[in-house]
């Protein structure tokens, strides 16, 4: 195969690696909105609960100013009742004083009805400043572990990209063109294995001449998949001349590793 095919399969290598650290650090800004939208949503909660404990305490406290305005009511009422002369005027008042009675007994039973709200929003409100708290302190390592795996990772992309400049070097400028223009339009990858006959990219059989030429250490072409245009390398043993019959047979050397 063309020599700079072997340092292409390591640029591959380390471009989906470089790829992978970048998705994962342009994951953590997210990570991070996710985290605080934890603790927002528990705030919020805590929010609303307060905000209905003041209503009903506003509440609570209205409906005591009412329940002692009706039995003021009904107390002057019926002061005023001595002192009546005529029997339409006892009557008149005897009704009023029973409307402000009824009303203290209408206000009481609201009183208690927002008294045993009020005990369950007190309840609400500590278990939501529980959860809060919880929060505070989930998303507070979230946030530093987040943090430390950013500068872990950056770490990381910095040796990689060190390394890619590396394994360029020896490629040659058209090479170098040609992979990248393919890796543009293929995610990432722009090589292929050819093996048992077909190409890994796409499942294409590949002809026969090219497997040959692939694994012929004298040539120097650059050969692509015709379905799917990724450029072709072979792992496969290359066959050398049997001294006895002069024939070409698989070699049975382990090929190399890039």
């Amino acid at each position: 195969m063309h020599p700079a095919i072997p340092h292409l399969i390591e640029l591959q290598r380390v471009d989906h690696q470089i790829a992978l650290l970048r998705a994962e650090l342009d994951s953590f800004p997210k990570r991070i909105v996710e985290a605080d939208a934890k603790l927002k949503g528990a705030r919020a909660e805590l929010a609303a609960v307060k905000e209905t404990q003041t209503q009903g305490i506003a509440e609570r406290k209205k409906l005591e100013f009412e329940v002692q305005q009706w039995k003021d009511r009904a107390r002057k009422y019926r002061d005023q009742s001595g002192a009546v002369k005529t029997n339409e005027s006892f009557k008149a008042l005897q009704h009023e004083i029973a409307n402000a009675d009824a009303e203290v007994a209408k206000a009481e039973d609201r009183q208690l009805e927002v008294m045993m709200t009020s005990e369950d929003l007190d309840r609400r409100v500590r278990l939501a400043e529980s959860r809060l708290k919880e929060a505070e302190q989930t998303v507070a390592a979230e946030r530093k572990e987040i943090h430390a795996q950013g500068t872990e990772k950056k770490k990381q992309l910095e040796v990689v990209l060190a390394e890619r400049e590396r394994i360029i070097v020896p490629v040659p400028e058209d090479l170098r063109e040609l992979y990248a223009r393919i890796a543009k339009r293929h995610n990432g990858t722009a090589m292929a294995e050819a093996r048992d006959g077909q190409c890994r990219g796409c499942g294409m059989r590949v002809l026969p001449h090219i497997l040959q030429e692939l694994r012929t250490e004298t040539n120097e072409e650059v050969f692509r998949c015709e379905s799917c245009g990724l450029i072709l390398y072979t792992l496969e043993p290359i066959p050398v001349a049997n001294p006895a019959g002069g024939s070409m047979n698989a070699s049975s050397a382990a090929s190399t590793n890039h």
